[in-house]
């Protein structure tokens, strides 16, 4: 007897994964694979291959599961991706002891949809979807791949599978970082000949009111540049002695902020513009001394755009913001040398990377001075995440280098996501043209293409659009590269598999108002997804032919 084929024995396994609250760094988290791996194991496939189903550490003690369903004599084998963790809940308020739980929450919230939004309250009223954390992102999706594995041992496919599912995928992507040298190893262990990565991530609406249904050919990616803002320390009653760092950040953070110059448009598909997502100043406690140091960091979205392209237009722009500030600081001055016998200074401030500050800071204190400044920042990190260590190793660097001051330092902080696109492989351009007839006639669904899935997925560690070297500018300007965070660049130029989306319909992702048409899910994508491995598989093998 199957497990996972009815709709309600889907909606049951969902809601079991959803019960395991495994919040992103929780010890949930760290138990979720525990339970996908025994409920797998109940399988007579895996009683009978238990070397097929693994659970795999990570270097920091977290766990990614493969699954692997081997046809005799086949190598062509279809990657199902997922992820479980979640966000956290603390936005549900009053509900929040219920989050976890769909079948009680979904019942609360139509008790009290006169308290919901207009929207919410639409869908409440039609009785098809599901509400809790992590029913739309993306437990839906594991569910769905476990359903497949299913059926995989069934016979239904001509071709191998692979589930994957990973920890960490809202915040570092260690899960799936560390699953791609195994999946290499995967492949070499069993003979296997990956012939696509598969993700079922939610679909993500582009603009509010979107009600457009995607099918994915890539995902978009990401980097996160930051400026350590140096400026002159002084008292606050001889302002014009200095230079405040807050005052520098919010420069920045005005030239950077929603500047849609970094923008990216491809085949009608634009990137988001820059946004901020921390800007403070460093200093430890009040005083009457200006905060002279400061950071600002931003979101970067990325299509096609090389990292050496990204690094010019940022200096570039800090430059100007330089310029601006120099003569907004002489203008100042001059006026309030008419109150006081008081000539402004000259005010240079230096533009540079953390490259070139690492270089300087090497030629005039030494390699052994700054392998020391490092190792005690990352032994004295504590609970720091990886943004306030990298923030830390800039901070120290550029007090190290004070006489440099006033200055402001581009650097790169984790995580960075590649942007991957398959929409010219013909593999992917064959099955997606087939899904979307499919989903046309027997479904009454118009799939609409997107080159890039716009929320940011997992799907970034396969392959590599241009070659690892391009991502030297990266590299050299990461102060935690290879110091307690790296993507394995070589493994990623192996591991080039061509990539889809085809996920279900939910809304208000990361929202307490979070959920999953369940219709959709379990009866439209649960007739698609299978449709579409095996569309992969058959193309594949022509493709070869």
């Amino acid at each position: 007897m199957q497990k996972w084929q009815t709709k309600e024995q889907l909606v049951d396994l969902l809601c079991n994964l959803v019960s395991i609250p495994s919040i992103t760094g929780s010890s949930a988290e760290k138990d979720l694979p525990g339970y996908v791996v025994d409920q797998l194991r109940t399988l007579p496939y895996y009683q009978a291959n238990p070397d097929h189903v693994r659970a795999n550490p990570t270097e920091d003690g977290r766990h990614f599961v493969t699954a692997l369903v081997k046809k005799e004599g086949v190598r062509d084998t279809v990657i199902l991706v997922s992820h479980f963790d979640v966000v956290d809940v603390e936005d549900y308020g009053a509900w929040m002891k219920h989050a976890f739980d769909p079948k009680t929450l979904t019942p609360l919230f139509q008790q009290n949809q006169a308290d919901m939004p207009a929207d919410v309250q639409q869908d409440i009223r039609s009785g098809n979807w599901l509400f809790g954390r992590g029913t739309m992102d993306m437990k839906c999706g594991l569910t769905l791949h476990m359903s497949m594995i299913e059926q995989a041992i069934a016979g239904e496919f001509d071709g191998n599978i692979l589930l994957l599912t990973v920890p960490d995928e809202e915040v570092n992507s260690v899960g799936m970082r560390a699953a791609v040298p195994a999946l290499l190893k995967i492949a070499e262990e069993f003979d296997l000949s990956y012939t696509t990565v598969l993700n079922s991530e939610p679909m993500f609406t582009r603009y509010p009111g979107d009600t457009n249904t995607y099918l994915y050919t890539g995902s978009i990616g990401k980097v996160l540049p930051g400026f350590l803002c140096y400026g002159k320390e002084t008292h606050v009653g001889e302002p014009f002695a200095g230079l405040n760092g807050n005052y520098m950040a919010s420069q920045i953070t005005c030239e950077l902020e929603l500047n849609t110059s970094f923008c990216e448009v491809v085949e009608g598909e634009a990137s988001p513009p820059p946004t901020n997502l921390i800007q403070k100043d460093l200093k430890k406690e009040y005083s009457v001394q200006i905060p002279h140091r400061a950071v600002t960091l931003f979101n970067l979205f990325l299509l096609e755009k090389q990292m050496e392209d990204v690094v010019e237009p940022l200096l570039e722009s800090a430059r100007n913001v330089a310029e601006r500030m120099k003569q907004n600081y002489l203008k100042h001055a001059s006026q309030f040398a008419n109150f006081a016998p008081f000539s402004p200074r000259d005010l240079s401030i230096s533009v540079m990377t953390y490259e070139e500050l690492y270089a300087y800071a090497k030629k005039t204190y030494g390699e052994e001075k700054l392998r020391q400044l490092e190792a005690d920042v990352i032994a004295n990190r504590g609970d720091k995440d990886d943004r306030d260590t990298t923030i830390e190793l800039v901070d120290q660097l550029a007090i190290l280098c004070k006489e440099l001051s006033p200055m402001m330092i581009l650097f790169f902080a984790p995580p960075f996501y590649p942007a991957v696109s398959s929409r010219n492989h013909p593999l992917i351009q064959q099955t997606m043209e087939e899904m979307k007839a499919y989903a046309r006639d027997q479904h009454q669904v118009n799939l609409v293409k997107q080159n890039y899935f716009g929320g940011i997925s997992d799907l970034s560690y396969v392959g590599l659009q241009y070659p690892a070297a391009s991502m030297k500018p990266l590299v050299a300007n990461m102060p935690l590269w290879d110091n307690g965070y790296s993507i394995p660049l070589q493994e990623l130029e192996a591991f080039d598999v061509p990539v889809m989306n085809l996920g279900p319909v939910g809304r208000d992702a990361h929202q307490w108002t979070e959920r999953l048409d369940v219709d959709y899910a379990f009866d439209t994508l649960k007739d698609m997804l299978p449709r579409c491995i095996q569309s992969l598989l058959q193309n594949g093998k022509a493709l070869k032919e």
